[in-house]
């Protein structure tokens, strides 16, 4: 974020990755949503974005390539955003994502920095992105699965910020690679607090408790695990695979915001007119300037 005028910031912010799913339509949507979530997380609004893509011209229909640009398009004109140029590389490996600028009020930031004791934990969408997409590319998922985990990634975090914002909510971050503890993590320690967080109210994705148990849990999730183990206290009777869901690498996640209790309502009730998925996870524990997650069963 940089300050421009005492009215005035600006949001720089950039994503690309590798193909997550099928589609190259949905992959462009689901690609674009990601790298427009960074801005909506600090409670800007989206200005402008470029393309940055890499494609095998010699060696694949460039049909595929268009329909991924079209999906990118689609989703940058659903944020109200302008597409302004870009960049491609003749490269081996489909990669696709958005270099985004938006705009914030400097005083209005949001930030993952500055959640307070007794602040509620709210979480909009669901987990277990990673662990579906592992069982894409294993065969083991639905079209349905499939259906339903494009949906949720596909789906900007605009009215979830709306919401936030309303509700006067200044500590925030959207949960992607590294998952809910590891994000989660993050605000604790750039806010010096512990995060009490009820692992069974965890909004969770059908199915991905099972595919959890059949050990389709991604790489990053396990690393997201053990990055967060020194600074995680686990109380009795948490289940092990739920675990791998709060530790799962998300793409175009939702946002975890800290709401102080007497807006909570209000947030919830905002959030449900706009037809935005949410769930109470937990609260913000004493001050610990070291910060730490707490999971309670």
């Amino acid at each position: 974020m940089v300050k421009l005028t005492d009215e005035i910031a600006i949001i720089q912010t950039v994503d690309f990755f590798t193909p997550i799913v099928n589609d190259p339509y949905f992959f462009g949507q689901v690609a674009a949503a990601n790298a427009l979530s960074d801005v909506y997380a600090m409670g800007g609004r989206p200005l402008t974005a470029m393309n940055l893509v890499c494609f095998p011209a010699k060696k694949m229909d460039k049909e595929i390539l268009f329909r991924i640009l079209e999906g990118g398009l689609d989703k940058i004109r659903e944020a109200g955003a302008l597409l302004v140029g870009g960049h491609s590389v003749d490269d081996t490996e489909i990669k696709y994502g958005l270099s985004v600028t938006g705009l914030v009020h400097p005083e209005r930031v949001v930030s993952n920095a500055g959640a307070e004791p007794g602040q509620v934990l709210v979480l909009t969408k669901p987990l277990g992105l990673g662990i579906l997409a592992t069982a894409l590319k294993g065969r083991l998922a639905s079209a349905e699965l499939e259906r339903r985990m494009i949906e949720v990634m596909s789906q900007l975090n605009d009215q979830a910020a709306e919401a936030m914002i309303a509700a006067g909510v200044r500590t925030a971050t959207d949960v992607t690679g590294f998952g809910l503890l590891g994000h989660g993590l993050e605000m604790a320690r750039a806010s010096g607090v512990e995060l009490v967080i009820r692992a069974s109210a965890a909004p969770v994705l059908d199915e991905v408790l099972d595919l959890a148990r059949m050990g389709l849990v991604p790489g990053g999730g396990h690393a997201n695990l053990s990055f967060c183990a020194r600074s995680l206290i686990l109380e009795e009777g948490v289940d092990p695979f739920l675990m791998s869901v709060l530790g799962d690498p998300q793409t175009s996640g939702g946002l975890l915001m800290a709401v102080a209790e007497e807006r909570l309502d209000g947030l919830l009730d905002d959030l449900r007119s706009r037809r935005v998925e949410a769930a109470v996870l937990g609260r913000v524990g004493p001050r610990l300037p070291a910060g730490r997650i707490r999971v309670q069963a």
